[in-house]
Formats: structure tokens, sequence, C-alpha cells
């Protein structure tokens, strides 16, 4: 199946000169979402994964289904305040300003073998946030899945040395 056909391009959005990439048409064509899950689920099957963590909010979307795929559990990263127990924080860096995600402290153990899931690798700042918080708390990161990538933000360079995976590549707006 061509995902890349199931996922509608917004131009002007949210400002213009801005090719929004909408997942909602995706995720509404259930065999469409289907195939996304399991083609990420399956770059993740030999990886021996304990975990998956997915960002806020699209993270979820696609972290939670491939986590059941894979018979393991799902811990989310959230934006301050939404956690209720313990948290560690990472304030990291946007293109205009900074931001900040949060992780429960005990979500992830020592050792663990962590993947990452989410919607889109753009400038990979929230994805290198991410892993930095995972690695404080002892995980170890095994792999990137994302279901876009916007290779011309150059995302990769952020994240060197982790094992990343798209499923569908824009190289230009």
């Amino acid at each position: 199946m061509n995902l890349e056909a199931k996922i509608r391009n917004v131009q002007d959005f949210p400002k213009e000169g801005i090719g929004f990439k909408d997942i909602t048409t995706l995720i509404g064509d259930g065999e469409a979402f289907r195939v996304a899950v399991d083609k990420m689920a399956e770059d993740l099957k030999y990886k021996n994964v304990d975990i998956i963590v997915g960002p806020e909010a699209r993270g979820f979307i696609f972290g939670t289904p491939v986590a059941y795929a894979l018979g393991v559990g799902f811990v989310p990263i959230r934006k301050p305040g939404k956690l209720p127990a313990d948290v560690e924080s990472i304030e990291y860096d946007l293109e205009y300003g900074t931001d900040i995600l949060e992780i429960h402290k005990d979500a992830i153990r020592p050792g663990q073998r962590v993947a990452i899931v989410d919607d889109l690798l753009a400038t990979g700042g929230t994805t290198a946030a991410a892993t930095k918080l995972i690695e404080k708390l002892g995980g170890q990161v095994v792999g990137l899945e994302f279901l876009i990538e916007l290779t011309f933000l150059n995302g990769r360079d952020k994240l060197e040395g982790y094992d990343i995976q798209t499923l569908v590549q824009y190289d230009s707006e």
C-alpha cells in the first residue's frame, strides 16, 4: 500500500509556506492505519524491545498499537503538568524558544531496551530530548520509528548513532 497517498498535504498551514502533513486521513482509513502500525512493529520485532515510548500527542496514536502488536508496555512522554507522579524533565530548544518534556521517574528501568515511536521526524529536537530522558533513567534506546520523515529538515543530524526507520519520506515542503 502507498502510505504517502493516504497522507493529506495541507498547503500554508499552520502558516504560509508550510506544507502540513495531515495524518488524520491515514489514521481514519482502517486498512492504511493497520498497514502503518504493522510495518512499524515489523521494523522493531527483532530489536528485543522491552517498552515503547511515545511523545505527546501523536506518538500516542502510533506508539500504543505498536506496543500492543509487540506485546510490550507503552510509556507516554508529556508536556509539563500532565503526569501525576514524580517526573524527570528536560528543557530543549525549538526554532523560536524552548519547550519541556516529562516522563515518570519510574517509567523506565535501568537496562530496558526502549523504542521511540512517533508520527513525524522533522528537526529531531523532540526525539533528541526524549532519548536523553530515557537514557537519564537508564534505558537503552534501540530504535526510533516514525511514520513520516521530512528529510529536508535534517532531523537525523541530531540523532546520530541511533537506528532510525521511517515509512514515508518527503524531500521538500
